[in-house]
């Protein structure tokens, strides 16, 4: 495996990151998968020897910041945070308490967002999932619906229905963790609201 430095992975090394770069790399936010789809392609930075594509990290740390920008023009409990993918049930929950948001992990209900007669019928204004291919049955429901939809997205998702794509390695534990801290974080901030957590307390426990 490759060891990967900030000139490598970033196109501009004048630009300041939310975090030091490092924690980015550490994380492996940037490391894809062996696919890429034509909807990705844009946020490849290159493809290592090893045959994994790598994503441009200061595109995901500005796609980070323009999520919680959005975050925060809405009423929190409108917000709705969904990860059937295990490593990111914590960091989902630790996002949606933080910033006072509705948390839905595991197994989706279909009907969740369609369907009234259900107990857990609920109405948000905008839904971030973790995995388009994982949480598919989300992203059918807000298309029907007609809300936003804010997805992280790994170098082999499709991005169709998606508003706004934020690359990012998906199934690794530090980079779910990672990426939901620093939303939180930067959400945070942007609503003025006090923010005590550290990485720690985002990261799946092994």
């Amino acid at each position: 495996m490759e060891n990967e430095t900030e000139n490598d992975i970033v196109k501009n090394v004048e630009y300041e990151s939310i975090v030091p770069l490092d924690d980015f790399l550490a994380a492996g936010i940037h490391i894809g998968t062996q696919q890429k789809t034509k909807d990705m392609m844009r946020f490849v930075y290159r493809v290592r020897t090893d045959g994994l594509y790598v994503l441009d990290i200061q595109t995901t740390d500005e796609r980070i910041r323009m999520a919680a920008e959005v975050f925060a023009r809405y009423d929190p409990t409108k917000i709705l945070i969904v990860s059937a993918r295990q490593y990111g049930h914590r960091p989902v929950k630790m996002f949606a308490r933080t910033i006072g948001a509705k948390a839905n992990v595991g197994r989706f209900i279909p009907g969740t967002l369609t369907n009234p007669i259900l107990d857990i019928y609920t109405e948000p204004d905008i839904v971030m999932v973790t995995d388009p291919h994982g949480d598919n049955q989300v992203i059918r429901e807000v298309v029907k619906i007609g809300i936003p939809v804010i997805a992280l997205c790994d170098t082999n998702n499709s991005t169709s229905n998606v508003d706004l794509v934020i690359p990012t390695n998906n199934k690794g534990r530090k980079a779910l963790s990672l990426v939901y801290w620093l939303m939180a974080k930067q959400t945070a901030k942007n609503k003025d609201i006090p923010f005590s957590y550290s990485l720690e307390d985002f990261e799946t426990e092994l």
